[in-house]
């Protein structure tokens, strides 16, 4: 009777495994019953194919799977054919459900969803418009900022992982090399200036000695952070040892086999052009703000916008200029002067970084402690202020921001470029710590992550107009706030505001009106009031990364505009904290969707729901 019992249960259980396994295949391979299926296998498809995302967002790690620490990524056309063919297949099966069913919370993913699948698809349209490498873009900068400040070693396992990574160097370099070599062919070829800086930037990467390079030195800093009884120190230094040789055998060598592909062409490569002057370039622009702007804005109209923009700042900036009273006729001379105080100044000495990384550290504490009448949903996630690595700071921006992982294990973190310590002025840095930290980037993008009850990519696609638009936002919000009160940091936050308009005007005079990176370079220059060093790390950021910097000021006048909208309709029930709870509750989405869950949220406030 037990045997016949025992049997039963073997069975039903054999049973529900063929039933499972075949409902597995079923969803791995056609349409899956479930639309939340079909954005979960979506999800796995691109990690399988993307092993470093999968390192930074550490969404796998809490269940045990960690063997993506150890592989990289293929930059291959066989790659890209096998994206673009699972992007396609599911596209057409998301195409194929019940829209009309979907409500509240489903709705909004799937419209989040979609539009992600179609950005995407217009991606690979233009992939091969897109530069392999810059001063920005490419492998060989972004993997060793990977592996030292996202990748964890906790045991001996995750120190094997880094290891087999660094031991992958030349392949991923070698198909970096010949993706340089392939888009060439096809007529795209990164400016001179980014072919320049980028090998600068290899050379700097393999200048140091094995032991003190910053992949080495990384794993060590890690390897000593794991307790005595979990792993001692014959352990660590025999890592250790076998980082700086595979440093030696594998990194370097995998370094110059691209830096020989990247000479190769600068010897022929003399333009600093906009994309106009690739095949296709107008369409290819046009898909580019049509990405990072999320509407179908043109570029005249951006131009235009942009240049209304600066002189409404240029009127602001110059009142605040006369009242302080600074000597000098132009604004360059103005700000320069105020730059040139020596209570303005930080030492160029490492005391004097360490306390420009304190200073922010402390401004954003002040704003976190007066988020109150503002917020309801504030982040659990906190936040780091930490140096752009040094071997990357001279092509890189002032500053910039790096998402917490996804299982909570570190802090979100704010990069501050303090290689030339004459930049970070004392009168900017409030500015550029609530658009980096808090409210900026780091509320918007920790609360989007720490969001329950919806599919995880709600938690990981970002738009660049909502991201950036409410970073800008933030700005003013912090002023509205009372948080720039002196006059000085409230022309640093007017200096950087006008940096986003004139950056309309840059943008699409570069790659739409056939401006010169030198024309550019002088009319940024002069509306900033700032120096031509300055004017050529920003220009030169905007030519390898057309569109990119049109979303800032597009997306924060659609917030500012959306607020408004919600002001007047709800008179005195007006509650910022409810406004900015739909703004940052429902993740990053494009603003036609963010329209809508604004006018959701006022027409349920005004029935009292």
């Amino acid at each position: 009777m037990i045997a016949k019992t025992l049997k039963k249960i073997a069975l039903g259980i054999a049973t529900l495994l063929i039933a499972a396994a075949a409902l597995a295949a079923h969803t791995w391979y056609a349409k899956p019953l479930s639309i939340d299926w079909l954005y979960l296998r979506h999800l796995v498809q691109q990690g399988l194919n993307n092993p470093e995302a999968l390192t930074s967002l550490r969404a796998l790690e809490p269940y045990g799977i960690r063997g993506h620490n150890a592989k990289l990524g293929e930059d291959t056309p066989a790659q890209d054919a096998l994206d673009l063919a699972q992007l396609q297949v599911t596209y057409d099966a998301l195409k194929s459900y019940d829209v009309a069913a979907l409500k509240g919370q489903d709705k909004v993913s799937y419209e989040v969803f979609r539009y992600q699948l179609e950005s995407d698809l217009e991606d690979h349209r233009f992939r091969e418009q897109s530069y392999p490498v810059t001063q920005l873009f490419g492998a060989h900068s972004w993997l060793p900022q990977l592996m030292t400040d996202q990748q964890q070693v906790n045991d001996a396992t995750d120190a094997e992982h880094y290891l087999a990574r660094m031991q992958a160097f030349p392949k991923r370099m070698r198909q970096l090399a010949a993706r340089v070599v392939a888009a060439e062919k096809k007529g795209t070829v990164a400016p001179r200036f980014a072919l320049d800086k980028a090998i600068s930037q290899i050379d700097a990467l393999v200048a140091p000695s094995a032991t003190s390079h910053p992949l080495v030195l990384g794993l060590r800093e890690k390897l000593q952070k794991i307790p005595p009884e979990k792993m001692d120190a014959t352990a660590r230094d025999g890592l250790v040892a076998r980082a700086a040789a595979a440093y030696a055998s594998h990194v370097v060598p995998a370094y110059a086999t691209l830096r020989a592909s990247l000479d190769d062409q600068r010897a022929r490569q003399t333009k600093n052009d906009g994309v106009w002057s690739l095949p296709d370039g107008a369409a290819f622009y046009a898909s580019r703000i049509a990405h990072h702007t999320t509407t179908r804005m043109s570029a005249d109209a951006l131009h235009a916008l942009g240049l209304s923009d600066v002189a409404r700042i240029g009127a602001e900036m110059d009142a605040l200029l006369i009242a302080l009273a600074l000597p000098g006729k132009t604004r360059a001379e103005k700000i320069k002067a105020l730059e040139l105080r020596p209570s303005e100044q930080y030492p160029d000495t490492d005391a004097g970084r360490a306390a420009v990384l304190t200073d922010y550290q402390t401004i954003i504490a002040q704003m976190e402690a007066g988020l109150a009448p503002q917020f309801k949903t504030l982040p659990r996630a906190r936040i780091e202020v930490k140096r752009v690595p040094a071997y990357s700071e001279k092509a890189s921006p002032l500053a910039y921001y790096t998402s917490p992982p996804l299982d909570g294990s570190a802090p979100g973190l704010f990069y501050a470029n303090l290689g030339d310590i004459a930049q970070t002025s004392k009168f900017r840095i409030r500015t550029l710590a609530y658009h980096e930290g808090i409210p900026g980037h780091h509320m918007q993008l920790a609360i989007a992550q720490e969001l329950q009850g919806l599919p995880i990519f709600r938690s990981i696609y970002g738009f660049t107009a909502y991201a950036e638009g409410w970073a800008l936002y933030a700005e003013r919000l912090a002023w509205e706030m009372g948080f720039q009160k002196k006059a000085e940091d409230n022309l640093g936050r007017l200096s950087d505001e006008m940096l986003r308009a004139v950056r309309l005007v840059v943008d699409t005079g570069i790659h739409a009106k056939r401006w010169t990176r030198e024309q550019a370079i002088s009319y940024m220059a002069v509306e900033l009031g700032s120096d031509e060093a300055a004017a050529v790390t920003e220009i030169e950021r905007y030519i390898v990364d057309p569109g990119q910097a049109l979303a800032y000021k597009v997306g924060m006048l659609k917030i500012l505009e959306l607020r408004e909208k919600a002001k007047i309709a709800l008179g005195a029930s007006f509650d910022p904290r409810a406004f900015h709870d739909v703004v940052l509750t429902n993740g990053s989405v494009p603003l036609t969707l963010l329209e809508s869950l604004v006018a959701d949220y006022i027409a349920v406030s005004k029935t009292g729901g």
